[in-house]
């Protein structure tokens, strides 16, 4: 069964039940994780990822052809010359996809992690002709620092801002901006508030309110809408979209039937 088939948006959040709340409180009852372990983290973000990649190589996110289905922006005829650049690129199963619909797309693909970025260049489809991957810490560089002088047409950020710390989510979108050509459009997918992720993680994972350690290290955040959107229009791009999508996962052999909560957007740079 194709789980991305069952995508349904959403304008509200999803009603908790009891068994979800408990959930939620047990969370709370526990506590913060302690500054000096959150330092610890933030130190040691780029360390993490290395090591999630390490350990799982490319095995761990299957290509995303469903991108094009739900953002029609990517949709290339092969007429025009356009301009992506991936943010949190991980090993390549955005692009390449991407890649093979359309002749005359550029990517610019950068990753915060080294050995995700050398996956990228590993892949046998890697044509410096059509892509360029490189790591970049984009809380720290400056972006448009790294594209020879080019402006973009197109941004995307697949389950990336949730991974960088909420403190510096504004300095991160101030960076998108300036990468952007006038009408360029930021794509955005990630996770939403009461997805089911968050109400598994166990006490002594919660960092802040909507954010979150997993036992690898690396962390999520948790969107609402109202919250997305609002940090895209202070960094002064225009709200094209934001929603919720809830997604179905069903495993019948595993007999699991989950309901993820994602949030949606695209958001563009004004002409003026």
């Amino acid at each position: 069964m194709d789980s991305e088939e069952q995508n349904q948006v959403m304008q509200e959040l999803p009603t908790l039940n009891e068994a979800q709340k408990q959930s939620l409180l047990k969370q709370d009852l526990r506590g913060l994780v302690p500054p000096f372990h959150q330092q610890k983290l933030e130190k040691e973000a780029a360390k993490n990822w290395d090591k999630f990649y390490k350990r799982n190589e490319t095995r761990f996110f299957k290509d995303r052809h469903w991108t094009t289905r739900e953002f029609q922006e990517l949709v290339g005829g092969g007429e025009v010359s356009r301009v992506l650049l991936e943010v949190g690129c991980g090993v390549g199963n955005f692009i390449y996809p991407l890649l093979e619909d359309d002749p005359n797309l550029f990517v610019y693909a950068c990753d915060f992690s080294s050995r995700a970025v050398q996956f990228v260049r590993e892949n046998p489809k890697y044509d410096p002709a059509r892509v360029q991957a490189f790591e970049c810490d984009i809380v720290k560089e400056e972006l448009s620092s790294k594209l020879d002088g080019n402006e973009v047409d197109i941004i995307s950020m697949i389950f990336v801002l949730s991974a960088i710390h909420p403190d510096k989510f504004k300095d991160v979108i101030a960076n998108l901006y300036q990468c952007l050509r006038p009408g360029g459009v930021v794509l955005v997918r990630d996770y939403g508030l009461y997805d089911m992720a968050m109400l598994r993680f166990g006490p002594g994972s919660k960092l802040g309110s909507q954010l979150y350690v997993r036992q690898d290290g690396t962390r999520a955040y948790y969107f609402t809408k109202d919250e997305l959107g609002s940090l895209f229009q202070e960094a002064r791009f225009t709200v094209a979209s934001c929603h919720y999508v809830a997604r179905q996962t069903v495993n019948k052999k595993e007999g699991v039937n989950a309901r993820r909560n994602f949030i949606q957007g695209k958001f563009l740079k004004p002409t003026d």
